[in-house]
């Protein structure tokens, strides 16, 4: 089950709570009992290469000028 980012307008405490995705936009009740909360983007940070992707071509770093495009 996802779990989802709160912060406490009221206190600012900031949660997670796990939560089915269709309920994800419900209000959420922070721990110390206030009802004004809202959803915090999440951000996911990806490294690597997706599989079959071509690898870059070019010597010297990549760009236009470090790959040799330039003429």
């Amino acid at each position: 089950m996802p779990r989802y980012d709160y912060r406490c307008r009221s206190c600012g405490d900031t949660f997670e709570l796990s939560r089915p995705m269709a309920e994800s936009a419900a209000p959420a009740v922070c721990p110390e009992g206030h009802e004004d909360t809202v959803k915090l983007l999440s951000t996911v940070a990806v490294g690597g290469m997706a599989k079959g992707a071509p690898a870059p071509s070019g010597g010297g770093g990549g760009g236009c000028c470090g790959g040799g495009c330039c003429g």
